[in-house]
């Protein structure tokens, strides 16, 4: 991360409880990747996309460096780490492999998260509780090198309060069943999981008002709106859906577009 970035970075944490109540927007320029390796040649670039969503007002980037390098290459994660000028914020599996990476590329945030090689996107939250004491000194790891952890995990208590005792410093709600319901037309369900994330938000606040509250996973113009009005929550980070609006309208355009339907 430049100087330049790492100011920028340090100005908006500055202000965790995002007193303006419009929640920032993290980019992942992932799919951009997918697309270029769908041809195996140079083009078109994470690094460019990655650029192209901070000129539009992004508040960040986040990339996913998957152990199969299905897209994000290591390269790109060097590269972007460079010409940032806003967050870089590192999606990776809690391994030896990657561990040594984010202490050689020094993100403003990793974003911990499960991993399966058969899956098509990440499925489901992070089992925390289940594997408290591995995580807890991954985190602590990572936190002695300078970096920021968050735990992508589900809208659950016992999640939450795993997130709480590991010491991260951020959680991300899985927003998923949410987004699933909503595009199945199952109003009741999708009704159902956002109150489950409220309720989540709430429990997060409450058993640390100091940890940063992020979402995502799923989330488009059309249903994001409810989870941005969501008191506490920091930051959502959207991917898929903006990138496929991108295909229409171009980077810039949908980066603005998405900012306009979260803050409606």
């Amino acid at each position: 991360m430049t100087n330049k970035a790492q100011i920028l970075s340090t100005t908006v944490e500055q202000n965790p409880q995002n007193t303006s109540k419009k929640p920032l927007l993290g980019v992942n320029v992932d799919h951009v990747a997918t697309l270029r390796q769908a041809r195996g040649v140079s083009y078109p670039s994470p690094l460019d996309a990655a650029l192209l969503c901070e000129k539009a007002g992004a508040d960040g980037i986040t990339i996913h460096l998957r152990e199969d390098r299905r897209h994000i290459q290591d390269a790109d994660v060097h590269e972007i780490a460079k010409q940032l000028t806003t967050r870089m914020n590192l999606e990776m599996a809690a391994t030896t492999e990657m561990l040594e990476i984010a202490r050689q590329v020094k993100p403003y945030w990793v974003c911990l998260v499960p991993e399966k090689r058969a899956e098509l996107t990440t499925e489901g939250g992070l089992d925390v509780a289940g594997q408290l004491a591995s995580l807890t000194d991954y985190v602590s790891q990572l936190q002695a090198a300078g970096i920021k952890v968050s735990l992508f995990i589900d809208p659950e208590d016992t999640q939450i309060a795993a997130a709480v005792n590991c010491g991260a410093d951020a959680i991300e709600l899985h927003t998923g069943s949410y987004a699933e319901a909503g595009l199945a037309g199952n109003t009741d369900k999708a009704d159902v999981e956002l109150k489950r994330i409220k309720n989540a938000v709430t429990t997060a606040k409450r058993m640390d008002s100091k940890m940063l509250v992020n979402a995502g996973h799923g989330l488009t113009r059309d249903n994001v709106n409810a989870i941005a009005q969501i008191e506490g929550i920091y930051e959502l980070n959207i991917g898929h859906a903006l990138i496929a609006d991108a295909l229409f309208v171009g980077m810039e355009q949908a980066v603005m577009m998405m900012k306009a339907a979260m803050h409606q």
